[in-house]
This record gives structure tokens, C-alpha cells and sequence, in this order.
């Protein structure tokens, strides 16, 4: 997997006295019995090169990395290399048949389409998930690993860095202290281009050989059988309708998670989604270059109605006139607009967030911080499961932030429509045809 060119962590220390580890032993925590959970923890890892070798490098700092598993020898050979004595694997099937006894804790850094069958089969095996954003490859997918995560107690985390930063902290006070009074409207999206236009045609009638490194079958997994072409990978996979999300997949969990949080979205009833040069039943297996997606959210206790649009990649954000001239406007994060004021901020909420113009922002007394300071993302994580508590972004949090992207896919493939969203029921109520991609039938051979 490629990393994103705009992600980056911002590693922290945690304000306030360091957290007491709770000695207990680790079969509480759904590892083995024979360290206590203030002692190192026996992680494997699903998904080891571009952001998958980063999650490795967080998370095998003070543990013990005992697997590793990629489809991709080629693409995951550094990591490999790092790690000379841990056993290595192709399909986590066979590493979890293998090492479930030794195993605590699992990342999952496989692309969109893989991250649910590779979470829920540690998560049914009772281990730890830190699982990259979006949490799955479709709102059903989704519902299944928030469900389980709590059903089998375990201890999760979604790989949006920026939830632990301090900037996306400083947005949620400020917006419950009322910075910029009630909030109607938000303006968001990012830059990144995600699409496999371009190569749309070779993929139609190119049949390049399969690298003799990659398992190509295993690679698309629960997708159905399709030939293989270097345009999907590594990295591209975002851009395809199959493998990924688009570009609201990728961000979505990075943008929208501040407001989300702050203002308690929950579920839109409301979604439609707009794109220029782009027909979803003839180009469809690819993403357009640029999309504009609109959200609209019930009031909820305490705030009003909220309209959200999301801008992909050539469909910018809009500048809020409040901006000063001359002043540049976020091209991936977001305007808030209040009845009292406009807030931007930028990428993972942590790109900075200000009240615009400058000098309202000078005028605004800091509110208290309320809300407790969290260690870099990965750490967050890893402590809890020592702790036994709940991570700052698990899957009670990051599976409805997920929804969110996975219901502005679906808004694409119904171009045009407005569809009308039955959060608890999981189906739209005005549009039928839109509602087997809540939960797409897997390829034979593969469950949750």
C-alpha cells in the first residue's frame, strides 16, 4: 500500500500523570496466559509495505513482531528484511491456523477490500485489531466488525493518526464552547486525485503476466475474479471500484473526523452525489477524477440540522468569504460554518484550525481543555489493551465515521439521486436498486 502524500503522524506526549498499568493476566485481554499485560505484546501484522510498513515500525517498537503477512513478496521484502527471525506468510489463514495461541494484537494494513475477512478472523479469534481507515469496503462489512469488535470484547482502533492529535482536540472544544454558535453547514473534501480512468481501457484489453512475487488470486480475495493488471497495484487500488474506496474512502476518516466527533453526526438521512465526465454504468469499475458529495444529517439533541459536502480531487473545496484576500484556503480539511462564525482547519484535523478572519480568532478567549490528551495513534492503542479500556477511535467510533465514506460510494453508483437513508434498518427506503451494495455477496470461498 502506498502511503498517502498528506498523511503524517504527530507523535505526542500525554498530558497529565503517565496511566497506571492495570496487572492482570493477559488471558483477560484475549492473549496468553503467561505475561501480564505490562510486559511486551506478541503482534502479527496483515498488510506489511507502504503504510503497512509504517503501522510495523509503530507498533514493533518495545513488543515482539512474531508474524507477518503479505500476498506480495516483492512489495513487502524491506519490511521482511527487518525482521529476519519472525515467521512469514502469504494468506492469514494459514498464520492464524498456525500461531493463534501466540498472538495478542493484529494490524491490518491490506487494501480496502481485504480489511474486513483479515479483522473479523482475529477478532472471532478474540485478538486485539488496529485496522487502517476505511474500516471495511461497504457499510455491511462495517456493521459486521463493530458488532463483533464489541461482541468478542476486544480492543480496536481505526488508522485515523489524527483523532490523537492535539488540533483535532482543540476543534471539538471549541466547537462545543460555541466558538462559532450553532452549526448548519460544513465544507470539506480533499485534493487527492483516486481514479483509474486513465487506465481504464488497458485493464479492458491488456493481459500482462502475473508477477511471479504476488499471489494474484489471494490478492482479490473476497472480490470476484478478474485478470490481473499492474494498474490496481500497489497503491492504485484506490482509483477502482473493486479494491477501493475513492477518494472520500481514503479521507473521509482523516476530514470529516473532527466535526464528526465534535458535532455527534451519527448517520445522514440524506446522501447525493454529483460528477462531471463520468458515467457510472460504462466507466463505473473506476472512480471519477472529482465528485461532489452531499450529506445531510438530522438535528440531534442540542444542535440543529447540518448539511455536509464533501469535494474529491478536481472538484475544490469552496473558500469561505471570511477568508482574508490574499489568505490560502485548505485544499483537503474543511469550513465550519456557524451562526456566529466560520472555522478551517486542515488535513486530519491536525493541519491546523483556526477561526477566520484572523482577527476574530485573536478576539476568541481559549476555552478550557476538556477533553484528555492522547499519545501518537499506534500507542494509544497498544496502551489500552494493556489497560483494558476502550482506544480513543475503535470500531464503536470509527465504524460509523467509515459509514459515512461507504454510503458516498453507493451515492456515486446511483449518480444523481437522492437517496434516502434508514440508518437502523441499513437500507435506503426511497431507492431499492441501491441497496445490494449495502452488502455485495462475496466470491465463492470467502466469508466473514
Amino acid at each position: 500500500m502506498k502511503k498517502p502524500k498528506l498523511t503524517r503522524r504527530e507523535f505526542m506526549g500525554a498530558a497529565g500523570a503517565a496511566a497506571t498499568f492495570l496487572i492482570v493476566p493477559r488471558s483477560m485481554l484475549g492473549g496468553t496466559a503467561e505475561n501480564a499485560p505490562s510486559n511486551k505484546l506478541n503482534i502479527a501484522s496483515i498488510g506489511i509495505s507502504g503504510m503497512g510498513a509504517g503501522d510495523v515500525n509503530d507498533v514493533s517498537n518495545g513488543n515482539n513482531m512474531v508474524a507477518l503477512c503479505d500476498v506480495d513478496e516483492r512489495h513487502a521484502a524491506k519490511t521482511f528484511d527487518r525482521f529476519p527471525n519472525v515467521k512469514k506468510y502469504k494468506d492469514f489463514r494459514k498464520m492464524f491456523d498456525e500461531m493463534e495461541k501466540s498472538i495478542d494484537a493484529v494490524t491490518v494494513s491490506t487494501p480496502d477490500h481485504f480489511h474486513a475477512v483479515a479483522a473479523m478472523a482475529a477478532i472471532k479469534r478474540k485478538k486485539h485489531v488496529y485496522c487502517q481507515k476505511p474500516l471495511a469496503h461497504s457499510v455491511g462489512e462495517v456493521r459486521a466488525l463493530t458488532m463483533a469488535a464489541k461482541q468478542y470484547d476486544v480492543v480496536t482502533q481505526l488508522g485515523n493518526q489524527g483523532h490523537s492529535t492535539e488540533s483535532c482536540r482543540l476543534l471539538v472544544e471549541w466547537i462545543r464552547d460555541g466558538a462559532i454558535g450553532n452549526v448548519t453547514k460544513i465544507d470539506c473534501g480533499c485534493s487527492a486525485v483516486n481514479s483509474g480512468l486513465d487506465r481504464l481501457e488497458a485493464v479492458r484489453t491488456e493481459r500482462p503476466e502475473v508477477p511471479a512475487t504476488l499471489d494474484w488470486d489471494l490478492w482479490l480475495g473476497p472480490t470476484p475474479q478478474r485478470p490481473y493488471h499492474p494498474a490496481y497495484l500497489p497503491g492504485a487500488w484506490r482509483g477502482w471500484v473493486p479494491f477501493g474506496n475513492g477518494t472520500i474512502g481514503d479521507w473521509t476518516c482523516h476530514v470529516i473526523d473532527p466535526v464528526f466527533w465534535a458535532l455527534d453526526l451519527g448517520a445522514p438521512k440524506t446522501v447525493q452525489a454529483q460528477a462531471k465526465n463520468w458515467d457510472s454504468k460504462t466507466q463505473g469499475d473506476a472512480y471519477p477524477k472529482g465528485d461532489i458529495i452531499t450529506f445531510e444529517f438530522p438535528a440531534k439533541a442540542g444542535r440543529g440540522p447540518v448539511t455536509l459536502t464533501w469535494y474529491s480531487g478536481t472538484e475544490k473545496i469552496p473558500a469561505a468569504k471570511e477568508l482574508e484576500e490574499g489568505r490560502k484556503p485548505v485544499d483537503t480539511g474543511a469550513f465550519v460554518y456557524g451562526d456566529k462564525g466560520v472555522i478551517m482547519y486542515g488535513s486530519h484535523g491536525a493541519g491546523g484550525v483556526r477561526i477566520i478572519p484572523e482577527k476574530a480568532m485573536k478576539a476568541y478567549k481559549l476555552p478550557d481543555k476538556t477533553i484528555p490528551r492522547a499519545k501518537e495513534h499506534h500507542q494509544d492503542w497498544l496502551d489500552a489493551i494493556r489497560t483494558g479500556r476502550k482506544s480513543g477511535s475503535d470500531f464503536s467510533y470509527g465504524g460509523p465515521l467509515s459509514e459515512i465514506a461507504m454510503l458516498g460510494v453507493i451515492a456515486l453508483k446511483m449518480l444523481g439521486r437522492k437517496l434516502e437513508w434508514d440508518a437502523p434498518a441499513m437500507k435506503f427506503t426511497n431507492c431499492p436498486e441501491a441497496n445490494p451494495y449495502v452488502t455485495p455477496a462475496y466470491r465463492a470461498g470467502w466469508t466473514l
